[in-house]
């Protein structure tokens, strides 16, 4: 789908999907980056690996847009896997610490790539009852959406505030509630340091990679590769190609996972968990309303690609101002970016009453947090939930 030189240079055309564009980045990056650094901070990454983290996986995905986008001349956007994050947040830390965690980012990346190679390998994954590895992520997300309640309850003074904004533009623009509601966290944090007389070292405010030597261990590939690479596939890859095509666009997909699975190798060093294709995010510079003309909306994705950039140089700074945070008060704004998600996730975990059993099975291990070899509770729901889907199903 090629779009002819005089549309790109013409302002009048450009000005719609540059808007689109920069709401994507912006509405990708508030949203969600919270749940990142909770992550990444469960396991084992602390507070200047964990920036690192957020600043590799913005530029990774940053490059990746603008290089997909202009070359198929699609609006393809990508993100990072925040039920990834979210999964990573229920983990804990594994034995061999955050460099073991490196290394399973690594394999995920590997991983990716195989299947955009192998398509057989993707078949695999897309042959995994959906209603399980929904009920996987939804177990997951569960202790995460509890962490409002619990706030509220601990640290009502700086919570309250931001759940009414929330609950206020989910009823009036639910594309800028959980934006929103870290603004608000943001000015409750900024009041708590003038009350209590921080200051901030403004070295830590600038963007800067902290490399980290990957090792692996059994327990880490198990209990983190192999269930980020699952939840990334069947939550962001396959319903990203499903949003796009709902669209009218066709995914290239070998090209895509190619580069979202090299752009997490090259990220996991500097604590980058994974890529992906956009999944809910991808409709803002898909739709229509990034430009009537089909032909036109690529641009959205392109402008995209450059905000994430200038967002990158912000990466430090926010994650400063998140370790400065009260207690529970990113947990709790963490907690209500995932609430759609939980519940997505329920939904289709539950739709079909022929995998139910398998599916609250799968979804109360993965909820449980509970860890056998030091292996985490995951991996173990996935195992439980197709062994009690076998067994009912062979029954009837």
């Amino acid at each position: 789908m090629s779009v002819p030189d005089s549309d790109v240079r013409s302002p009048d055309s450009a000005a719609q999907p540059v808007s689109a564009g920069i709401v994507t980045a912006l509405v990708g990056f508030t949203s969600s980056f919270a749940v990142v650094l909770t992550g990444l901070t469960a396991v084992g990454a602390n507070s200047g690996e964990a920036a690192s983290g957020l600043l590799a996986l913005c530029v990774t995905q940053a490059l990746g847009m603008l290089w997909l986008s202009r070359r198929y001349r699609m609006p393809i956007t990508l993100a990072w896997s925040t039920p990834g994050a979210a999964l990573l947040a229920g983990a804990g830390t594994v034995s061999g610490g955050w460099p073991a965690a490196v290394g399973a980012f690594a394999v995920v990346g590997a991983a990716v790539i195989l299947t955009g190679l192998w398509p057989r390998l993707g078949r695999v994954i897309a042959a995994i009852p959906s209603a399980l590895a929904q009920a996987m992520l939804a177990g997951v997300l569960l202790p995460l959406c509890l962490a409002p309640v619990l706030a509220l309850r601990d640290a009502p003074l700086a919570v309250v505030p931001v759940v009414l904004v929330w609950l206020v533009l989910q009823r009036y623009s639910t594309r800028w509630a959980v934006p929103a509601a870290f603004a608000v966290a943001g000015v409750v944090i900024a009041v708590s340091l003038v009350v209590g007389g921080i200051g901030l070292d403004p070295s830590a405010l600038l963007p800067e990679l902290v490399l980290t030597a990957p090792a692996w261990s059994w327990q880490a590939l198990i209990g983190i590769a192999v269930p980020l690479y699952i939840v990334t596939m069947a939550s962001q890859n396959i319903p990203g190609t499903a949003v796009m095509n709902s669209f009218g666009y066709e995914v290239p997909w070998r090209p895509a996972m190619l580069v979202t699975g090299i752009g997490t190798v090259v990220g996991a060093p500097a604590g980058g968990h994974a890529i992906n294709l956009a999944a809910i995010s991808a409709a803002l510079s898909a739709a229509p309303t990034a430009h009537p003309d089909p032909r036109k909306r690529w641009l959205a994705a392109f402008t995209a690609g450059w905000a994430y950039l200038v967002l990158a140089a912000c990466s430090a700074a926010v994650a400063t101002l998140i370790a400065a945070a009260p207690e529970g008060l990113v947990e709790a704004v963490a907690g209500l970016a995932l609430l759609g998600t939980l519940g997505g996730a329920l939904a289709s975990a539950l739709a079909d009453v022929s995998e139910r059993e398998g599916a609250v099975v799968t979804f109360l291990i993965a909820a449980s947090g509970v860890s056998v070899l030091g292996i985490g509770s995951a991996f173990w729901a996935l195992i439980a939930g197709l062994i009690v889907r076998t067994a009912l199903h062979f029954r009837r």
